[in-house]
Formats: C-alpha cells, sequence, structure tokens
C-alpha cells in the first residue's frame, strides 16, 4: 500500500461514516508500515481533499459526464485526490498523479470501465489547467462556496455579521494551516530555555509574537517523540484557548471546577496559571477522557489536578457554591477551527441547531457550583451567534445574580469591556473561539 492507497481509503471510510476520521488514517498508515516521507504525503493529500471538496467536485464536474455522485464512492475519492495533485501539488509531476489514480481504480473499481473513464476526466483536466472554466460570481454566497470550499450555508450565516471582504478573509484563513502552538509549563522550564532545548532535539520554535509563555513549533516530526515534550515541559494549545484561561482569572490557592475538560488544555493551563497551588477538578462525560486527564497531568506533573467523570448537565450536590472558578467549554458546532479540522464544514447544519439547547444545560447547571463572588467562564470553539452570544443573553435573563465582567488580554484582543470577545482567525490568528467570563454577586 502506498501513500495515495492509504489516503482514498481513509477518505472512503470518512466519507461512509459521515464524516472525517483520522483515526482511519492512522490506522491505515501502521498497517502498510509506510515511512515519514510517505505517511506525511498521505496525510497532505487527505487534508487537500478535505480542505478542498466542493472546489474538487465543481472542476471533476467540468470534465465529466457522469455526475460524482452516480460513481463508485471508491473512485468518487480517486478522482478527487487525482485533482487535488493537478490543481494544489506543484511538486507532484501530472503523469504521477493520473496514472497512479487509474492504477487505484483499476484495483479498487467493479467497473471494468472506470479507469478510462478516470484517465479520460483527469486527462482532460490536467490539458484545461491553464484555462479552466470560471466560477460564475452572480452570487457571491455561491462564488464563496464554491471557490473556498466552505458550505452555502455558512458563507451566508458569515456575509451579513463579516461583510464580503473580511468573509473572504476568513474563508481563506481557514483554508490555510496554522502552525502548531504550544504553552510552556513554567513549572518545569521557561520559554528561553525551551526553545535551546528543542532546538537541539532538532525542532522549530519560535516565541508566540504577543502571548507570553506560548511558542509557535515548525517541523517537529512526530511531537510526541521529543522528549521536551515526555518530559512535560510543555503542552499543546491553541492560543484562543490560553487567552481564554487568562480571561478566567485562575489564580493560586482557587478551587477550580471544569466541567468539559477533555483533552484537558484549559485544565491543565488552569493549574500552571495557578502555580500548582490550589485545586483543579478537570470532569468529562466519558470514562476513556478521565484516563487521558490523568495521563496529561502526570506527564505535566501537576499534582494539584483531580480527573473525574461527570456529565454537565447533571447537578451533583456536593459541589453546590464549592468553587471559586467554574469553566464551561461546552460542546458546540467548531466552526471555529475548520482551518485545523477541514471536515468540520461537512457537517450536517439541520444536526448542529441541538446544541444551543444543550450549551443553555451545561451553562445552567454548572452556574450552581460557582461560590457567591466566585467566576464562570464560558467557551466554545464556533462563531456561530445562537451557541454563542444568544446562550449567554438567555443565561444572564434568568440569573439575575451573575453579572458579566470586562477583562483585557494581550496583543489584538485588548480591553473587552462588554466581559466577552469572539477570537477571529483572520484578526487574531487564533481558532474561531467565543469566550464570556461572568460573576455571581456576592
Amino acid at each position: 500500500m502506498d501513500a495515495r492507497e492509504a489516503a482514498m481509503l481513509a477518505l472512503n471510510a470518512g466519507e461512509r461514516q459521515g464524516g472525517w476520521s483520522e483515526g482511519e488514517l492512522k490506522k491505515r498508515l501502521a498497517a502498510a508500515g509506510l515511512d515519514s516521507r510517505d505517511a506525511a504525503l498521505a496525510t497532505r493529500l487527505c487534508y487537500g481533499v478535505l480542505q478542498n471538496r466542493i472546489l474538487l467536485d465543481f472542476r471533476l464536474g467540468q470534465f465529466s459526464r457522469l455526475p460524482l455522485g452516480r460513481m463508485e464512492s471508491k473512485v468518487r475519492q480517486i478522482l478527487r485526490l487525482g485533482a487535488c495533485q493537478l490543481l494544489f501539488f506543484d511538486r507532484i509531476p501530472h503523469s504521477a498523479a493520473v496514472n497512479s489514480a487509474v492504477a487505484l481504480t483499476k484495483r479498487y473499481s467493479k467497473n471494468p470501465r472506470a479507469a478510462g473513464m478516470v484517465n479520460g476526466v483527469l486527462r482532460n483536466l490536467e490539458r484545461n489547467l491553464d484555462r479552466l472554466p470560471a466560477i460564475p460570481k452572480g452570487d457571491i454566497s455561491e462564488y464563496f462556496s464554491i471557490l473556498y470550499s466552505h458550505p452555502q450555508w455558512l458563507v451566508d450565516m458569515l456575509l451579513p455579521l463579516l461583510g464580503e471582504k473580511e468573509t473572504e478573509e476568513l474563508l481563506t484563513a481557514n483554508n490555510t494551516p496554522p502552525p502548531t502552538s504550544a504553552v510552556v509549563n513554567p513549572l518545569r522550564t521557561t520559554p528561553e530555555a525551551l526553545l535551546v532545548r528543542l532546538a537541539e532535539e532538532g525542532a522549530e520554535a519560535e516565541l508566540h509574537p504577543w502571548l507570553e509563555g506560548c511558542l509557535l513549533l515548525g517541523k517537529t516530526g512526530d511531537l510526541e517523540a521529543l522528549p521536551a515534550f515526555q518530559q512535560g515541559l510543555l503542552h499543546i494549545q491553541d492560543p484562543a484557548s490560553r487567552l481564554a484561561v487568562l480571561a478566567s482569572g485562575a489564580s493560586p490557592g482557587m478551587r477550580v471546577l471544569d466541567v468539559c475538560a477533555a483533552p484537558g488544555g484549559k485544565s491543565f493551563s488552569a493549574a500552571m496559571q495557578m502555580e500548582g497551588k490550589g485545586e483543579v477538578l478537570a470532569c468529562d462525560l466519558h470514562p476513556h477522557k478521565k484516563r487521558l486527564l490523568e495521563a496529561g497531568a502526570r506527564r505535566l506533573g501537576l499534582s494539584c489536578l483531580t480527573a473525574g467523570t461527570a456529565d454537565g448537565r447533571v447537578f451533583r450536590p456536593e459541589w453546590d457554591a464549592a468553587f471559586d472558578l467554574v469553566l464551561v467549554d461546552a460542546p458546540c458546532s467548531g466552526l471555529g477551527v475548520i482551518r485545523k479540522k477541514p471536515d468540520i464544514r461537512e457537517k450536517d447544519p439541520a444536526a448542529l441547531e441541538g446544541l444551543p439547547p444543550v450549551q443553555k444545560a451545561i451553562l445552567a447547571n454548572a452556574a450552581r457550583y460557582v461560590r457567591p463572588g466566585g467566576a464562570l467562564l464560558y467557551s466554545t470553539c464556533t462563531l456561530l451567534t445562537r451557541e454563542n452570544e444568544d446562550v449567554v443573553h438567555g443565561f444572564l435573563a434568568e440569573r439575575p445574580d451573575f453579572k458579566a465582567e470586562a477583562f483585557t488580554l494581550p496583543g489584538p484582543v485588548g480591553v473587552c469591556p462588554t466581559g466577552s470577545v469572539t477570537l477571529w482567525p483572520q484578526r487574531h490568528g487564533t481558532d474561531g473561539f467565543f469566550l464570556c467570563k461572568l460573576r455571581r454577586e456576592g
């Protein structure tokens, strides 16, 4: 099995399951025994198809008499992979992209004529790369949807919020892979010392331009294999998530509850911000995630953190008014992290409409755990008003003893006088993220 075959099988499995399975790709790569170079190619091919699927299908549709929806699933993925290489991979010879697609089709298609069809479509696309038919510009929403491969319903929601210019900037940012960011563990090292250590281990790193204690990483290879990672000198976290913890005001000696903690980034950052003094109870609904939280805390040396299992919607009487700070990183549509998880754009919008009631229930229950005078931080990694501001406003209408509290964050974020802020990839260089700080009157 080579890189293209592994990528095709992983994409096909993801489409059958109704969503992208990164675990499926890892399983295929391990079974194939691919070296690091071929494994990296398979990964880039998968993400390339997921990131550009709407545009790829549009281009293929211009050169194929048979609609993609009527093709065998694996043939459809083979065509997308071939077109992705022709359109976006400058270092791959066109002949290699087409010939490998034909060979894969011969191996996996039940139709003896499919290989000829794949060859014809891709050769026709190749011949026209310098004169591709224009994407219709009559409807700006449809145009952006095709050009940047975002669902039109999402573009329709963004345009009134951002206008044409900034919507295009956001869609462009979503199609640009971000650098890997890491938070330095101040209990074990300093940013300067860690930079030296990472250089010795062959990894590229630099200080974040405006977020203290944060590094931007590059060319790390298998990050988890680095001794610096294994020894708990850093943990991977987007600046947006780190900013949420800064806004929360977590400080030494506090008793903190994180009700939706997995994979643990905010809990770990809170414990570090507290200098390991106090108590952080990190809970999640699923028992296997409790083990992940415990493993992360051990690696980072965070003895003040305890992992637990809990349903954020179900009241725990023993926690009533027991915490100085409660973190609610609510389950959400994830539309702020498309640049890292390109498959999110494939989500069924109808299924997302059921999220706000869940978010409201978790927030209302978590508020009962905040002591008088304590703080509550609500956050999501989505950009939809109905999951962000609307949830908070509904909560405040029912709980007049909570008030939004202003805070200040570093860099381009600055002062947040209303107690909430939306972070945007195109403005801040972070994940798309909403956070709101509330204070319970005491």
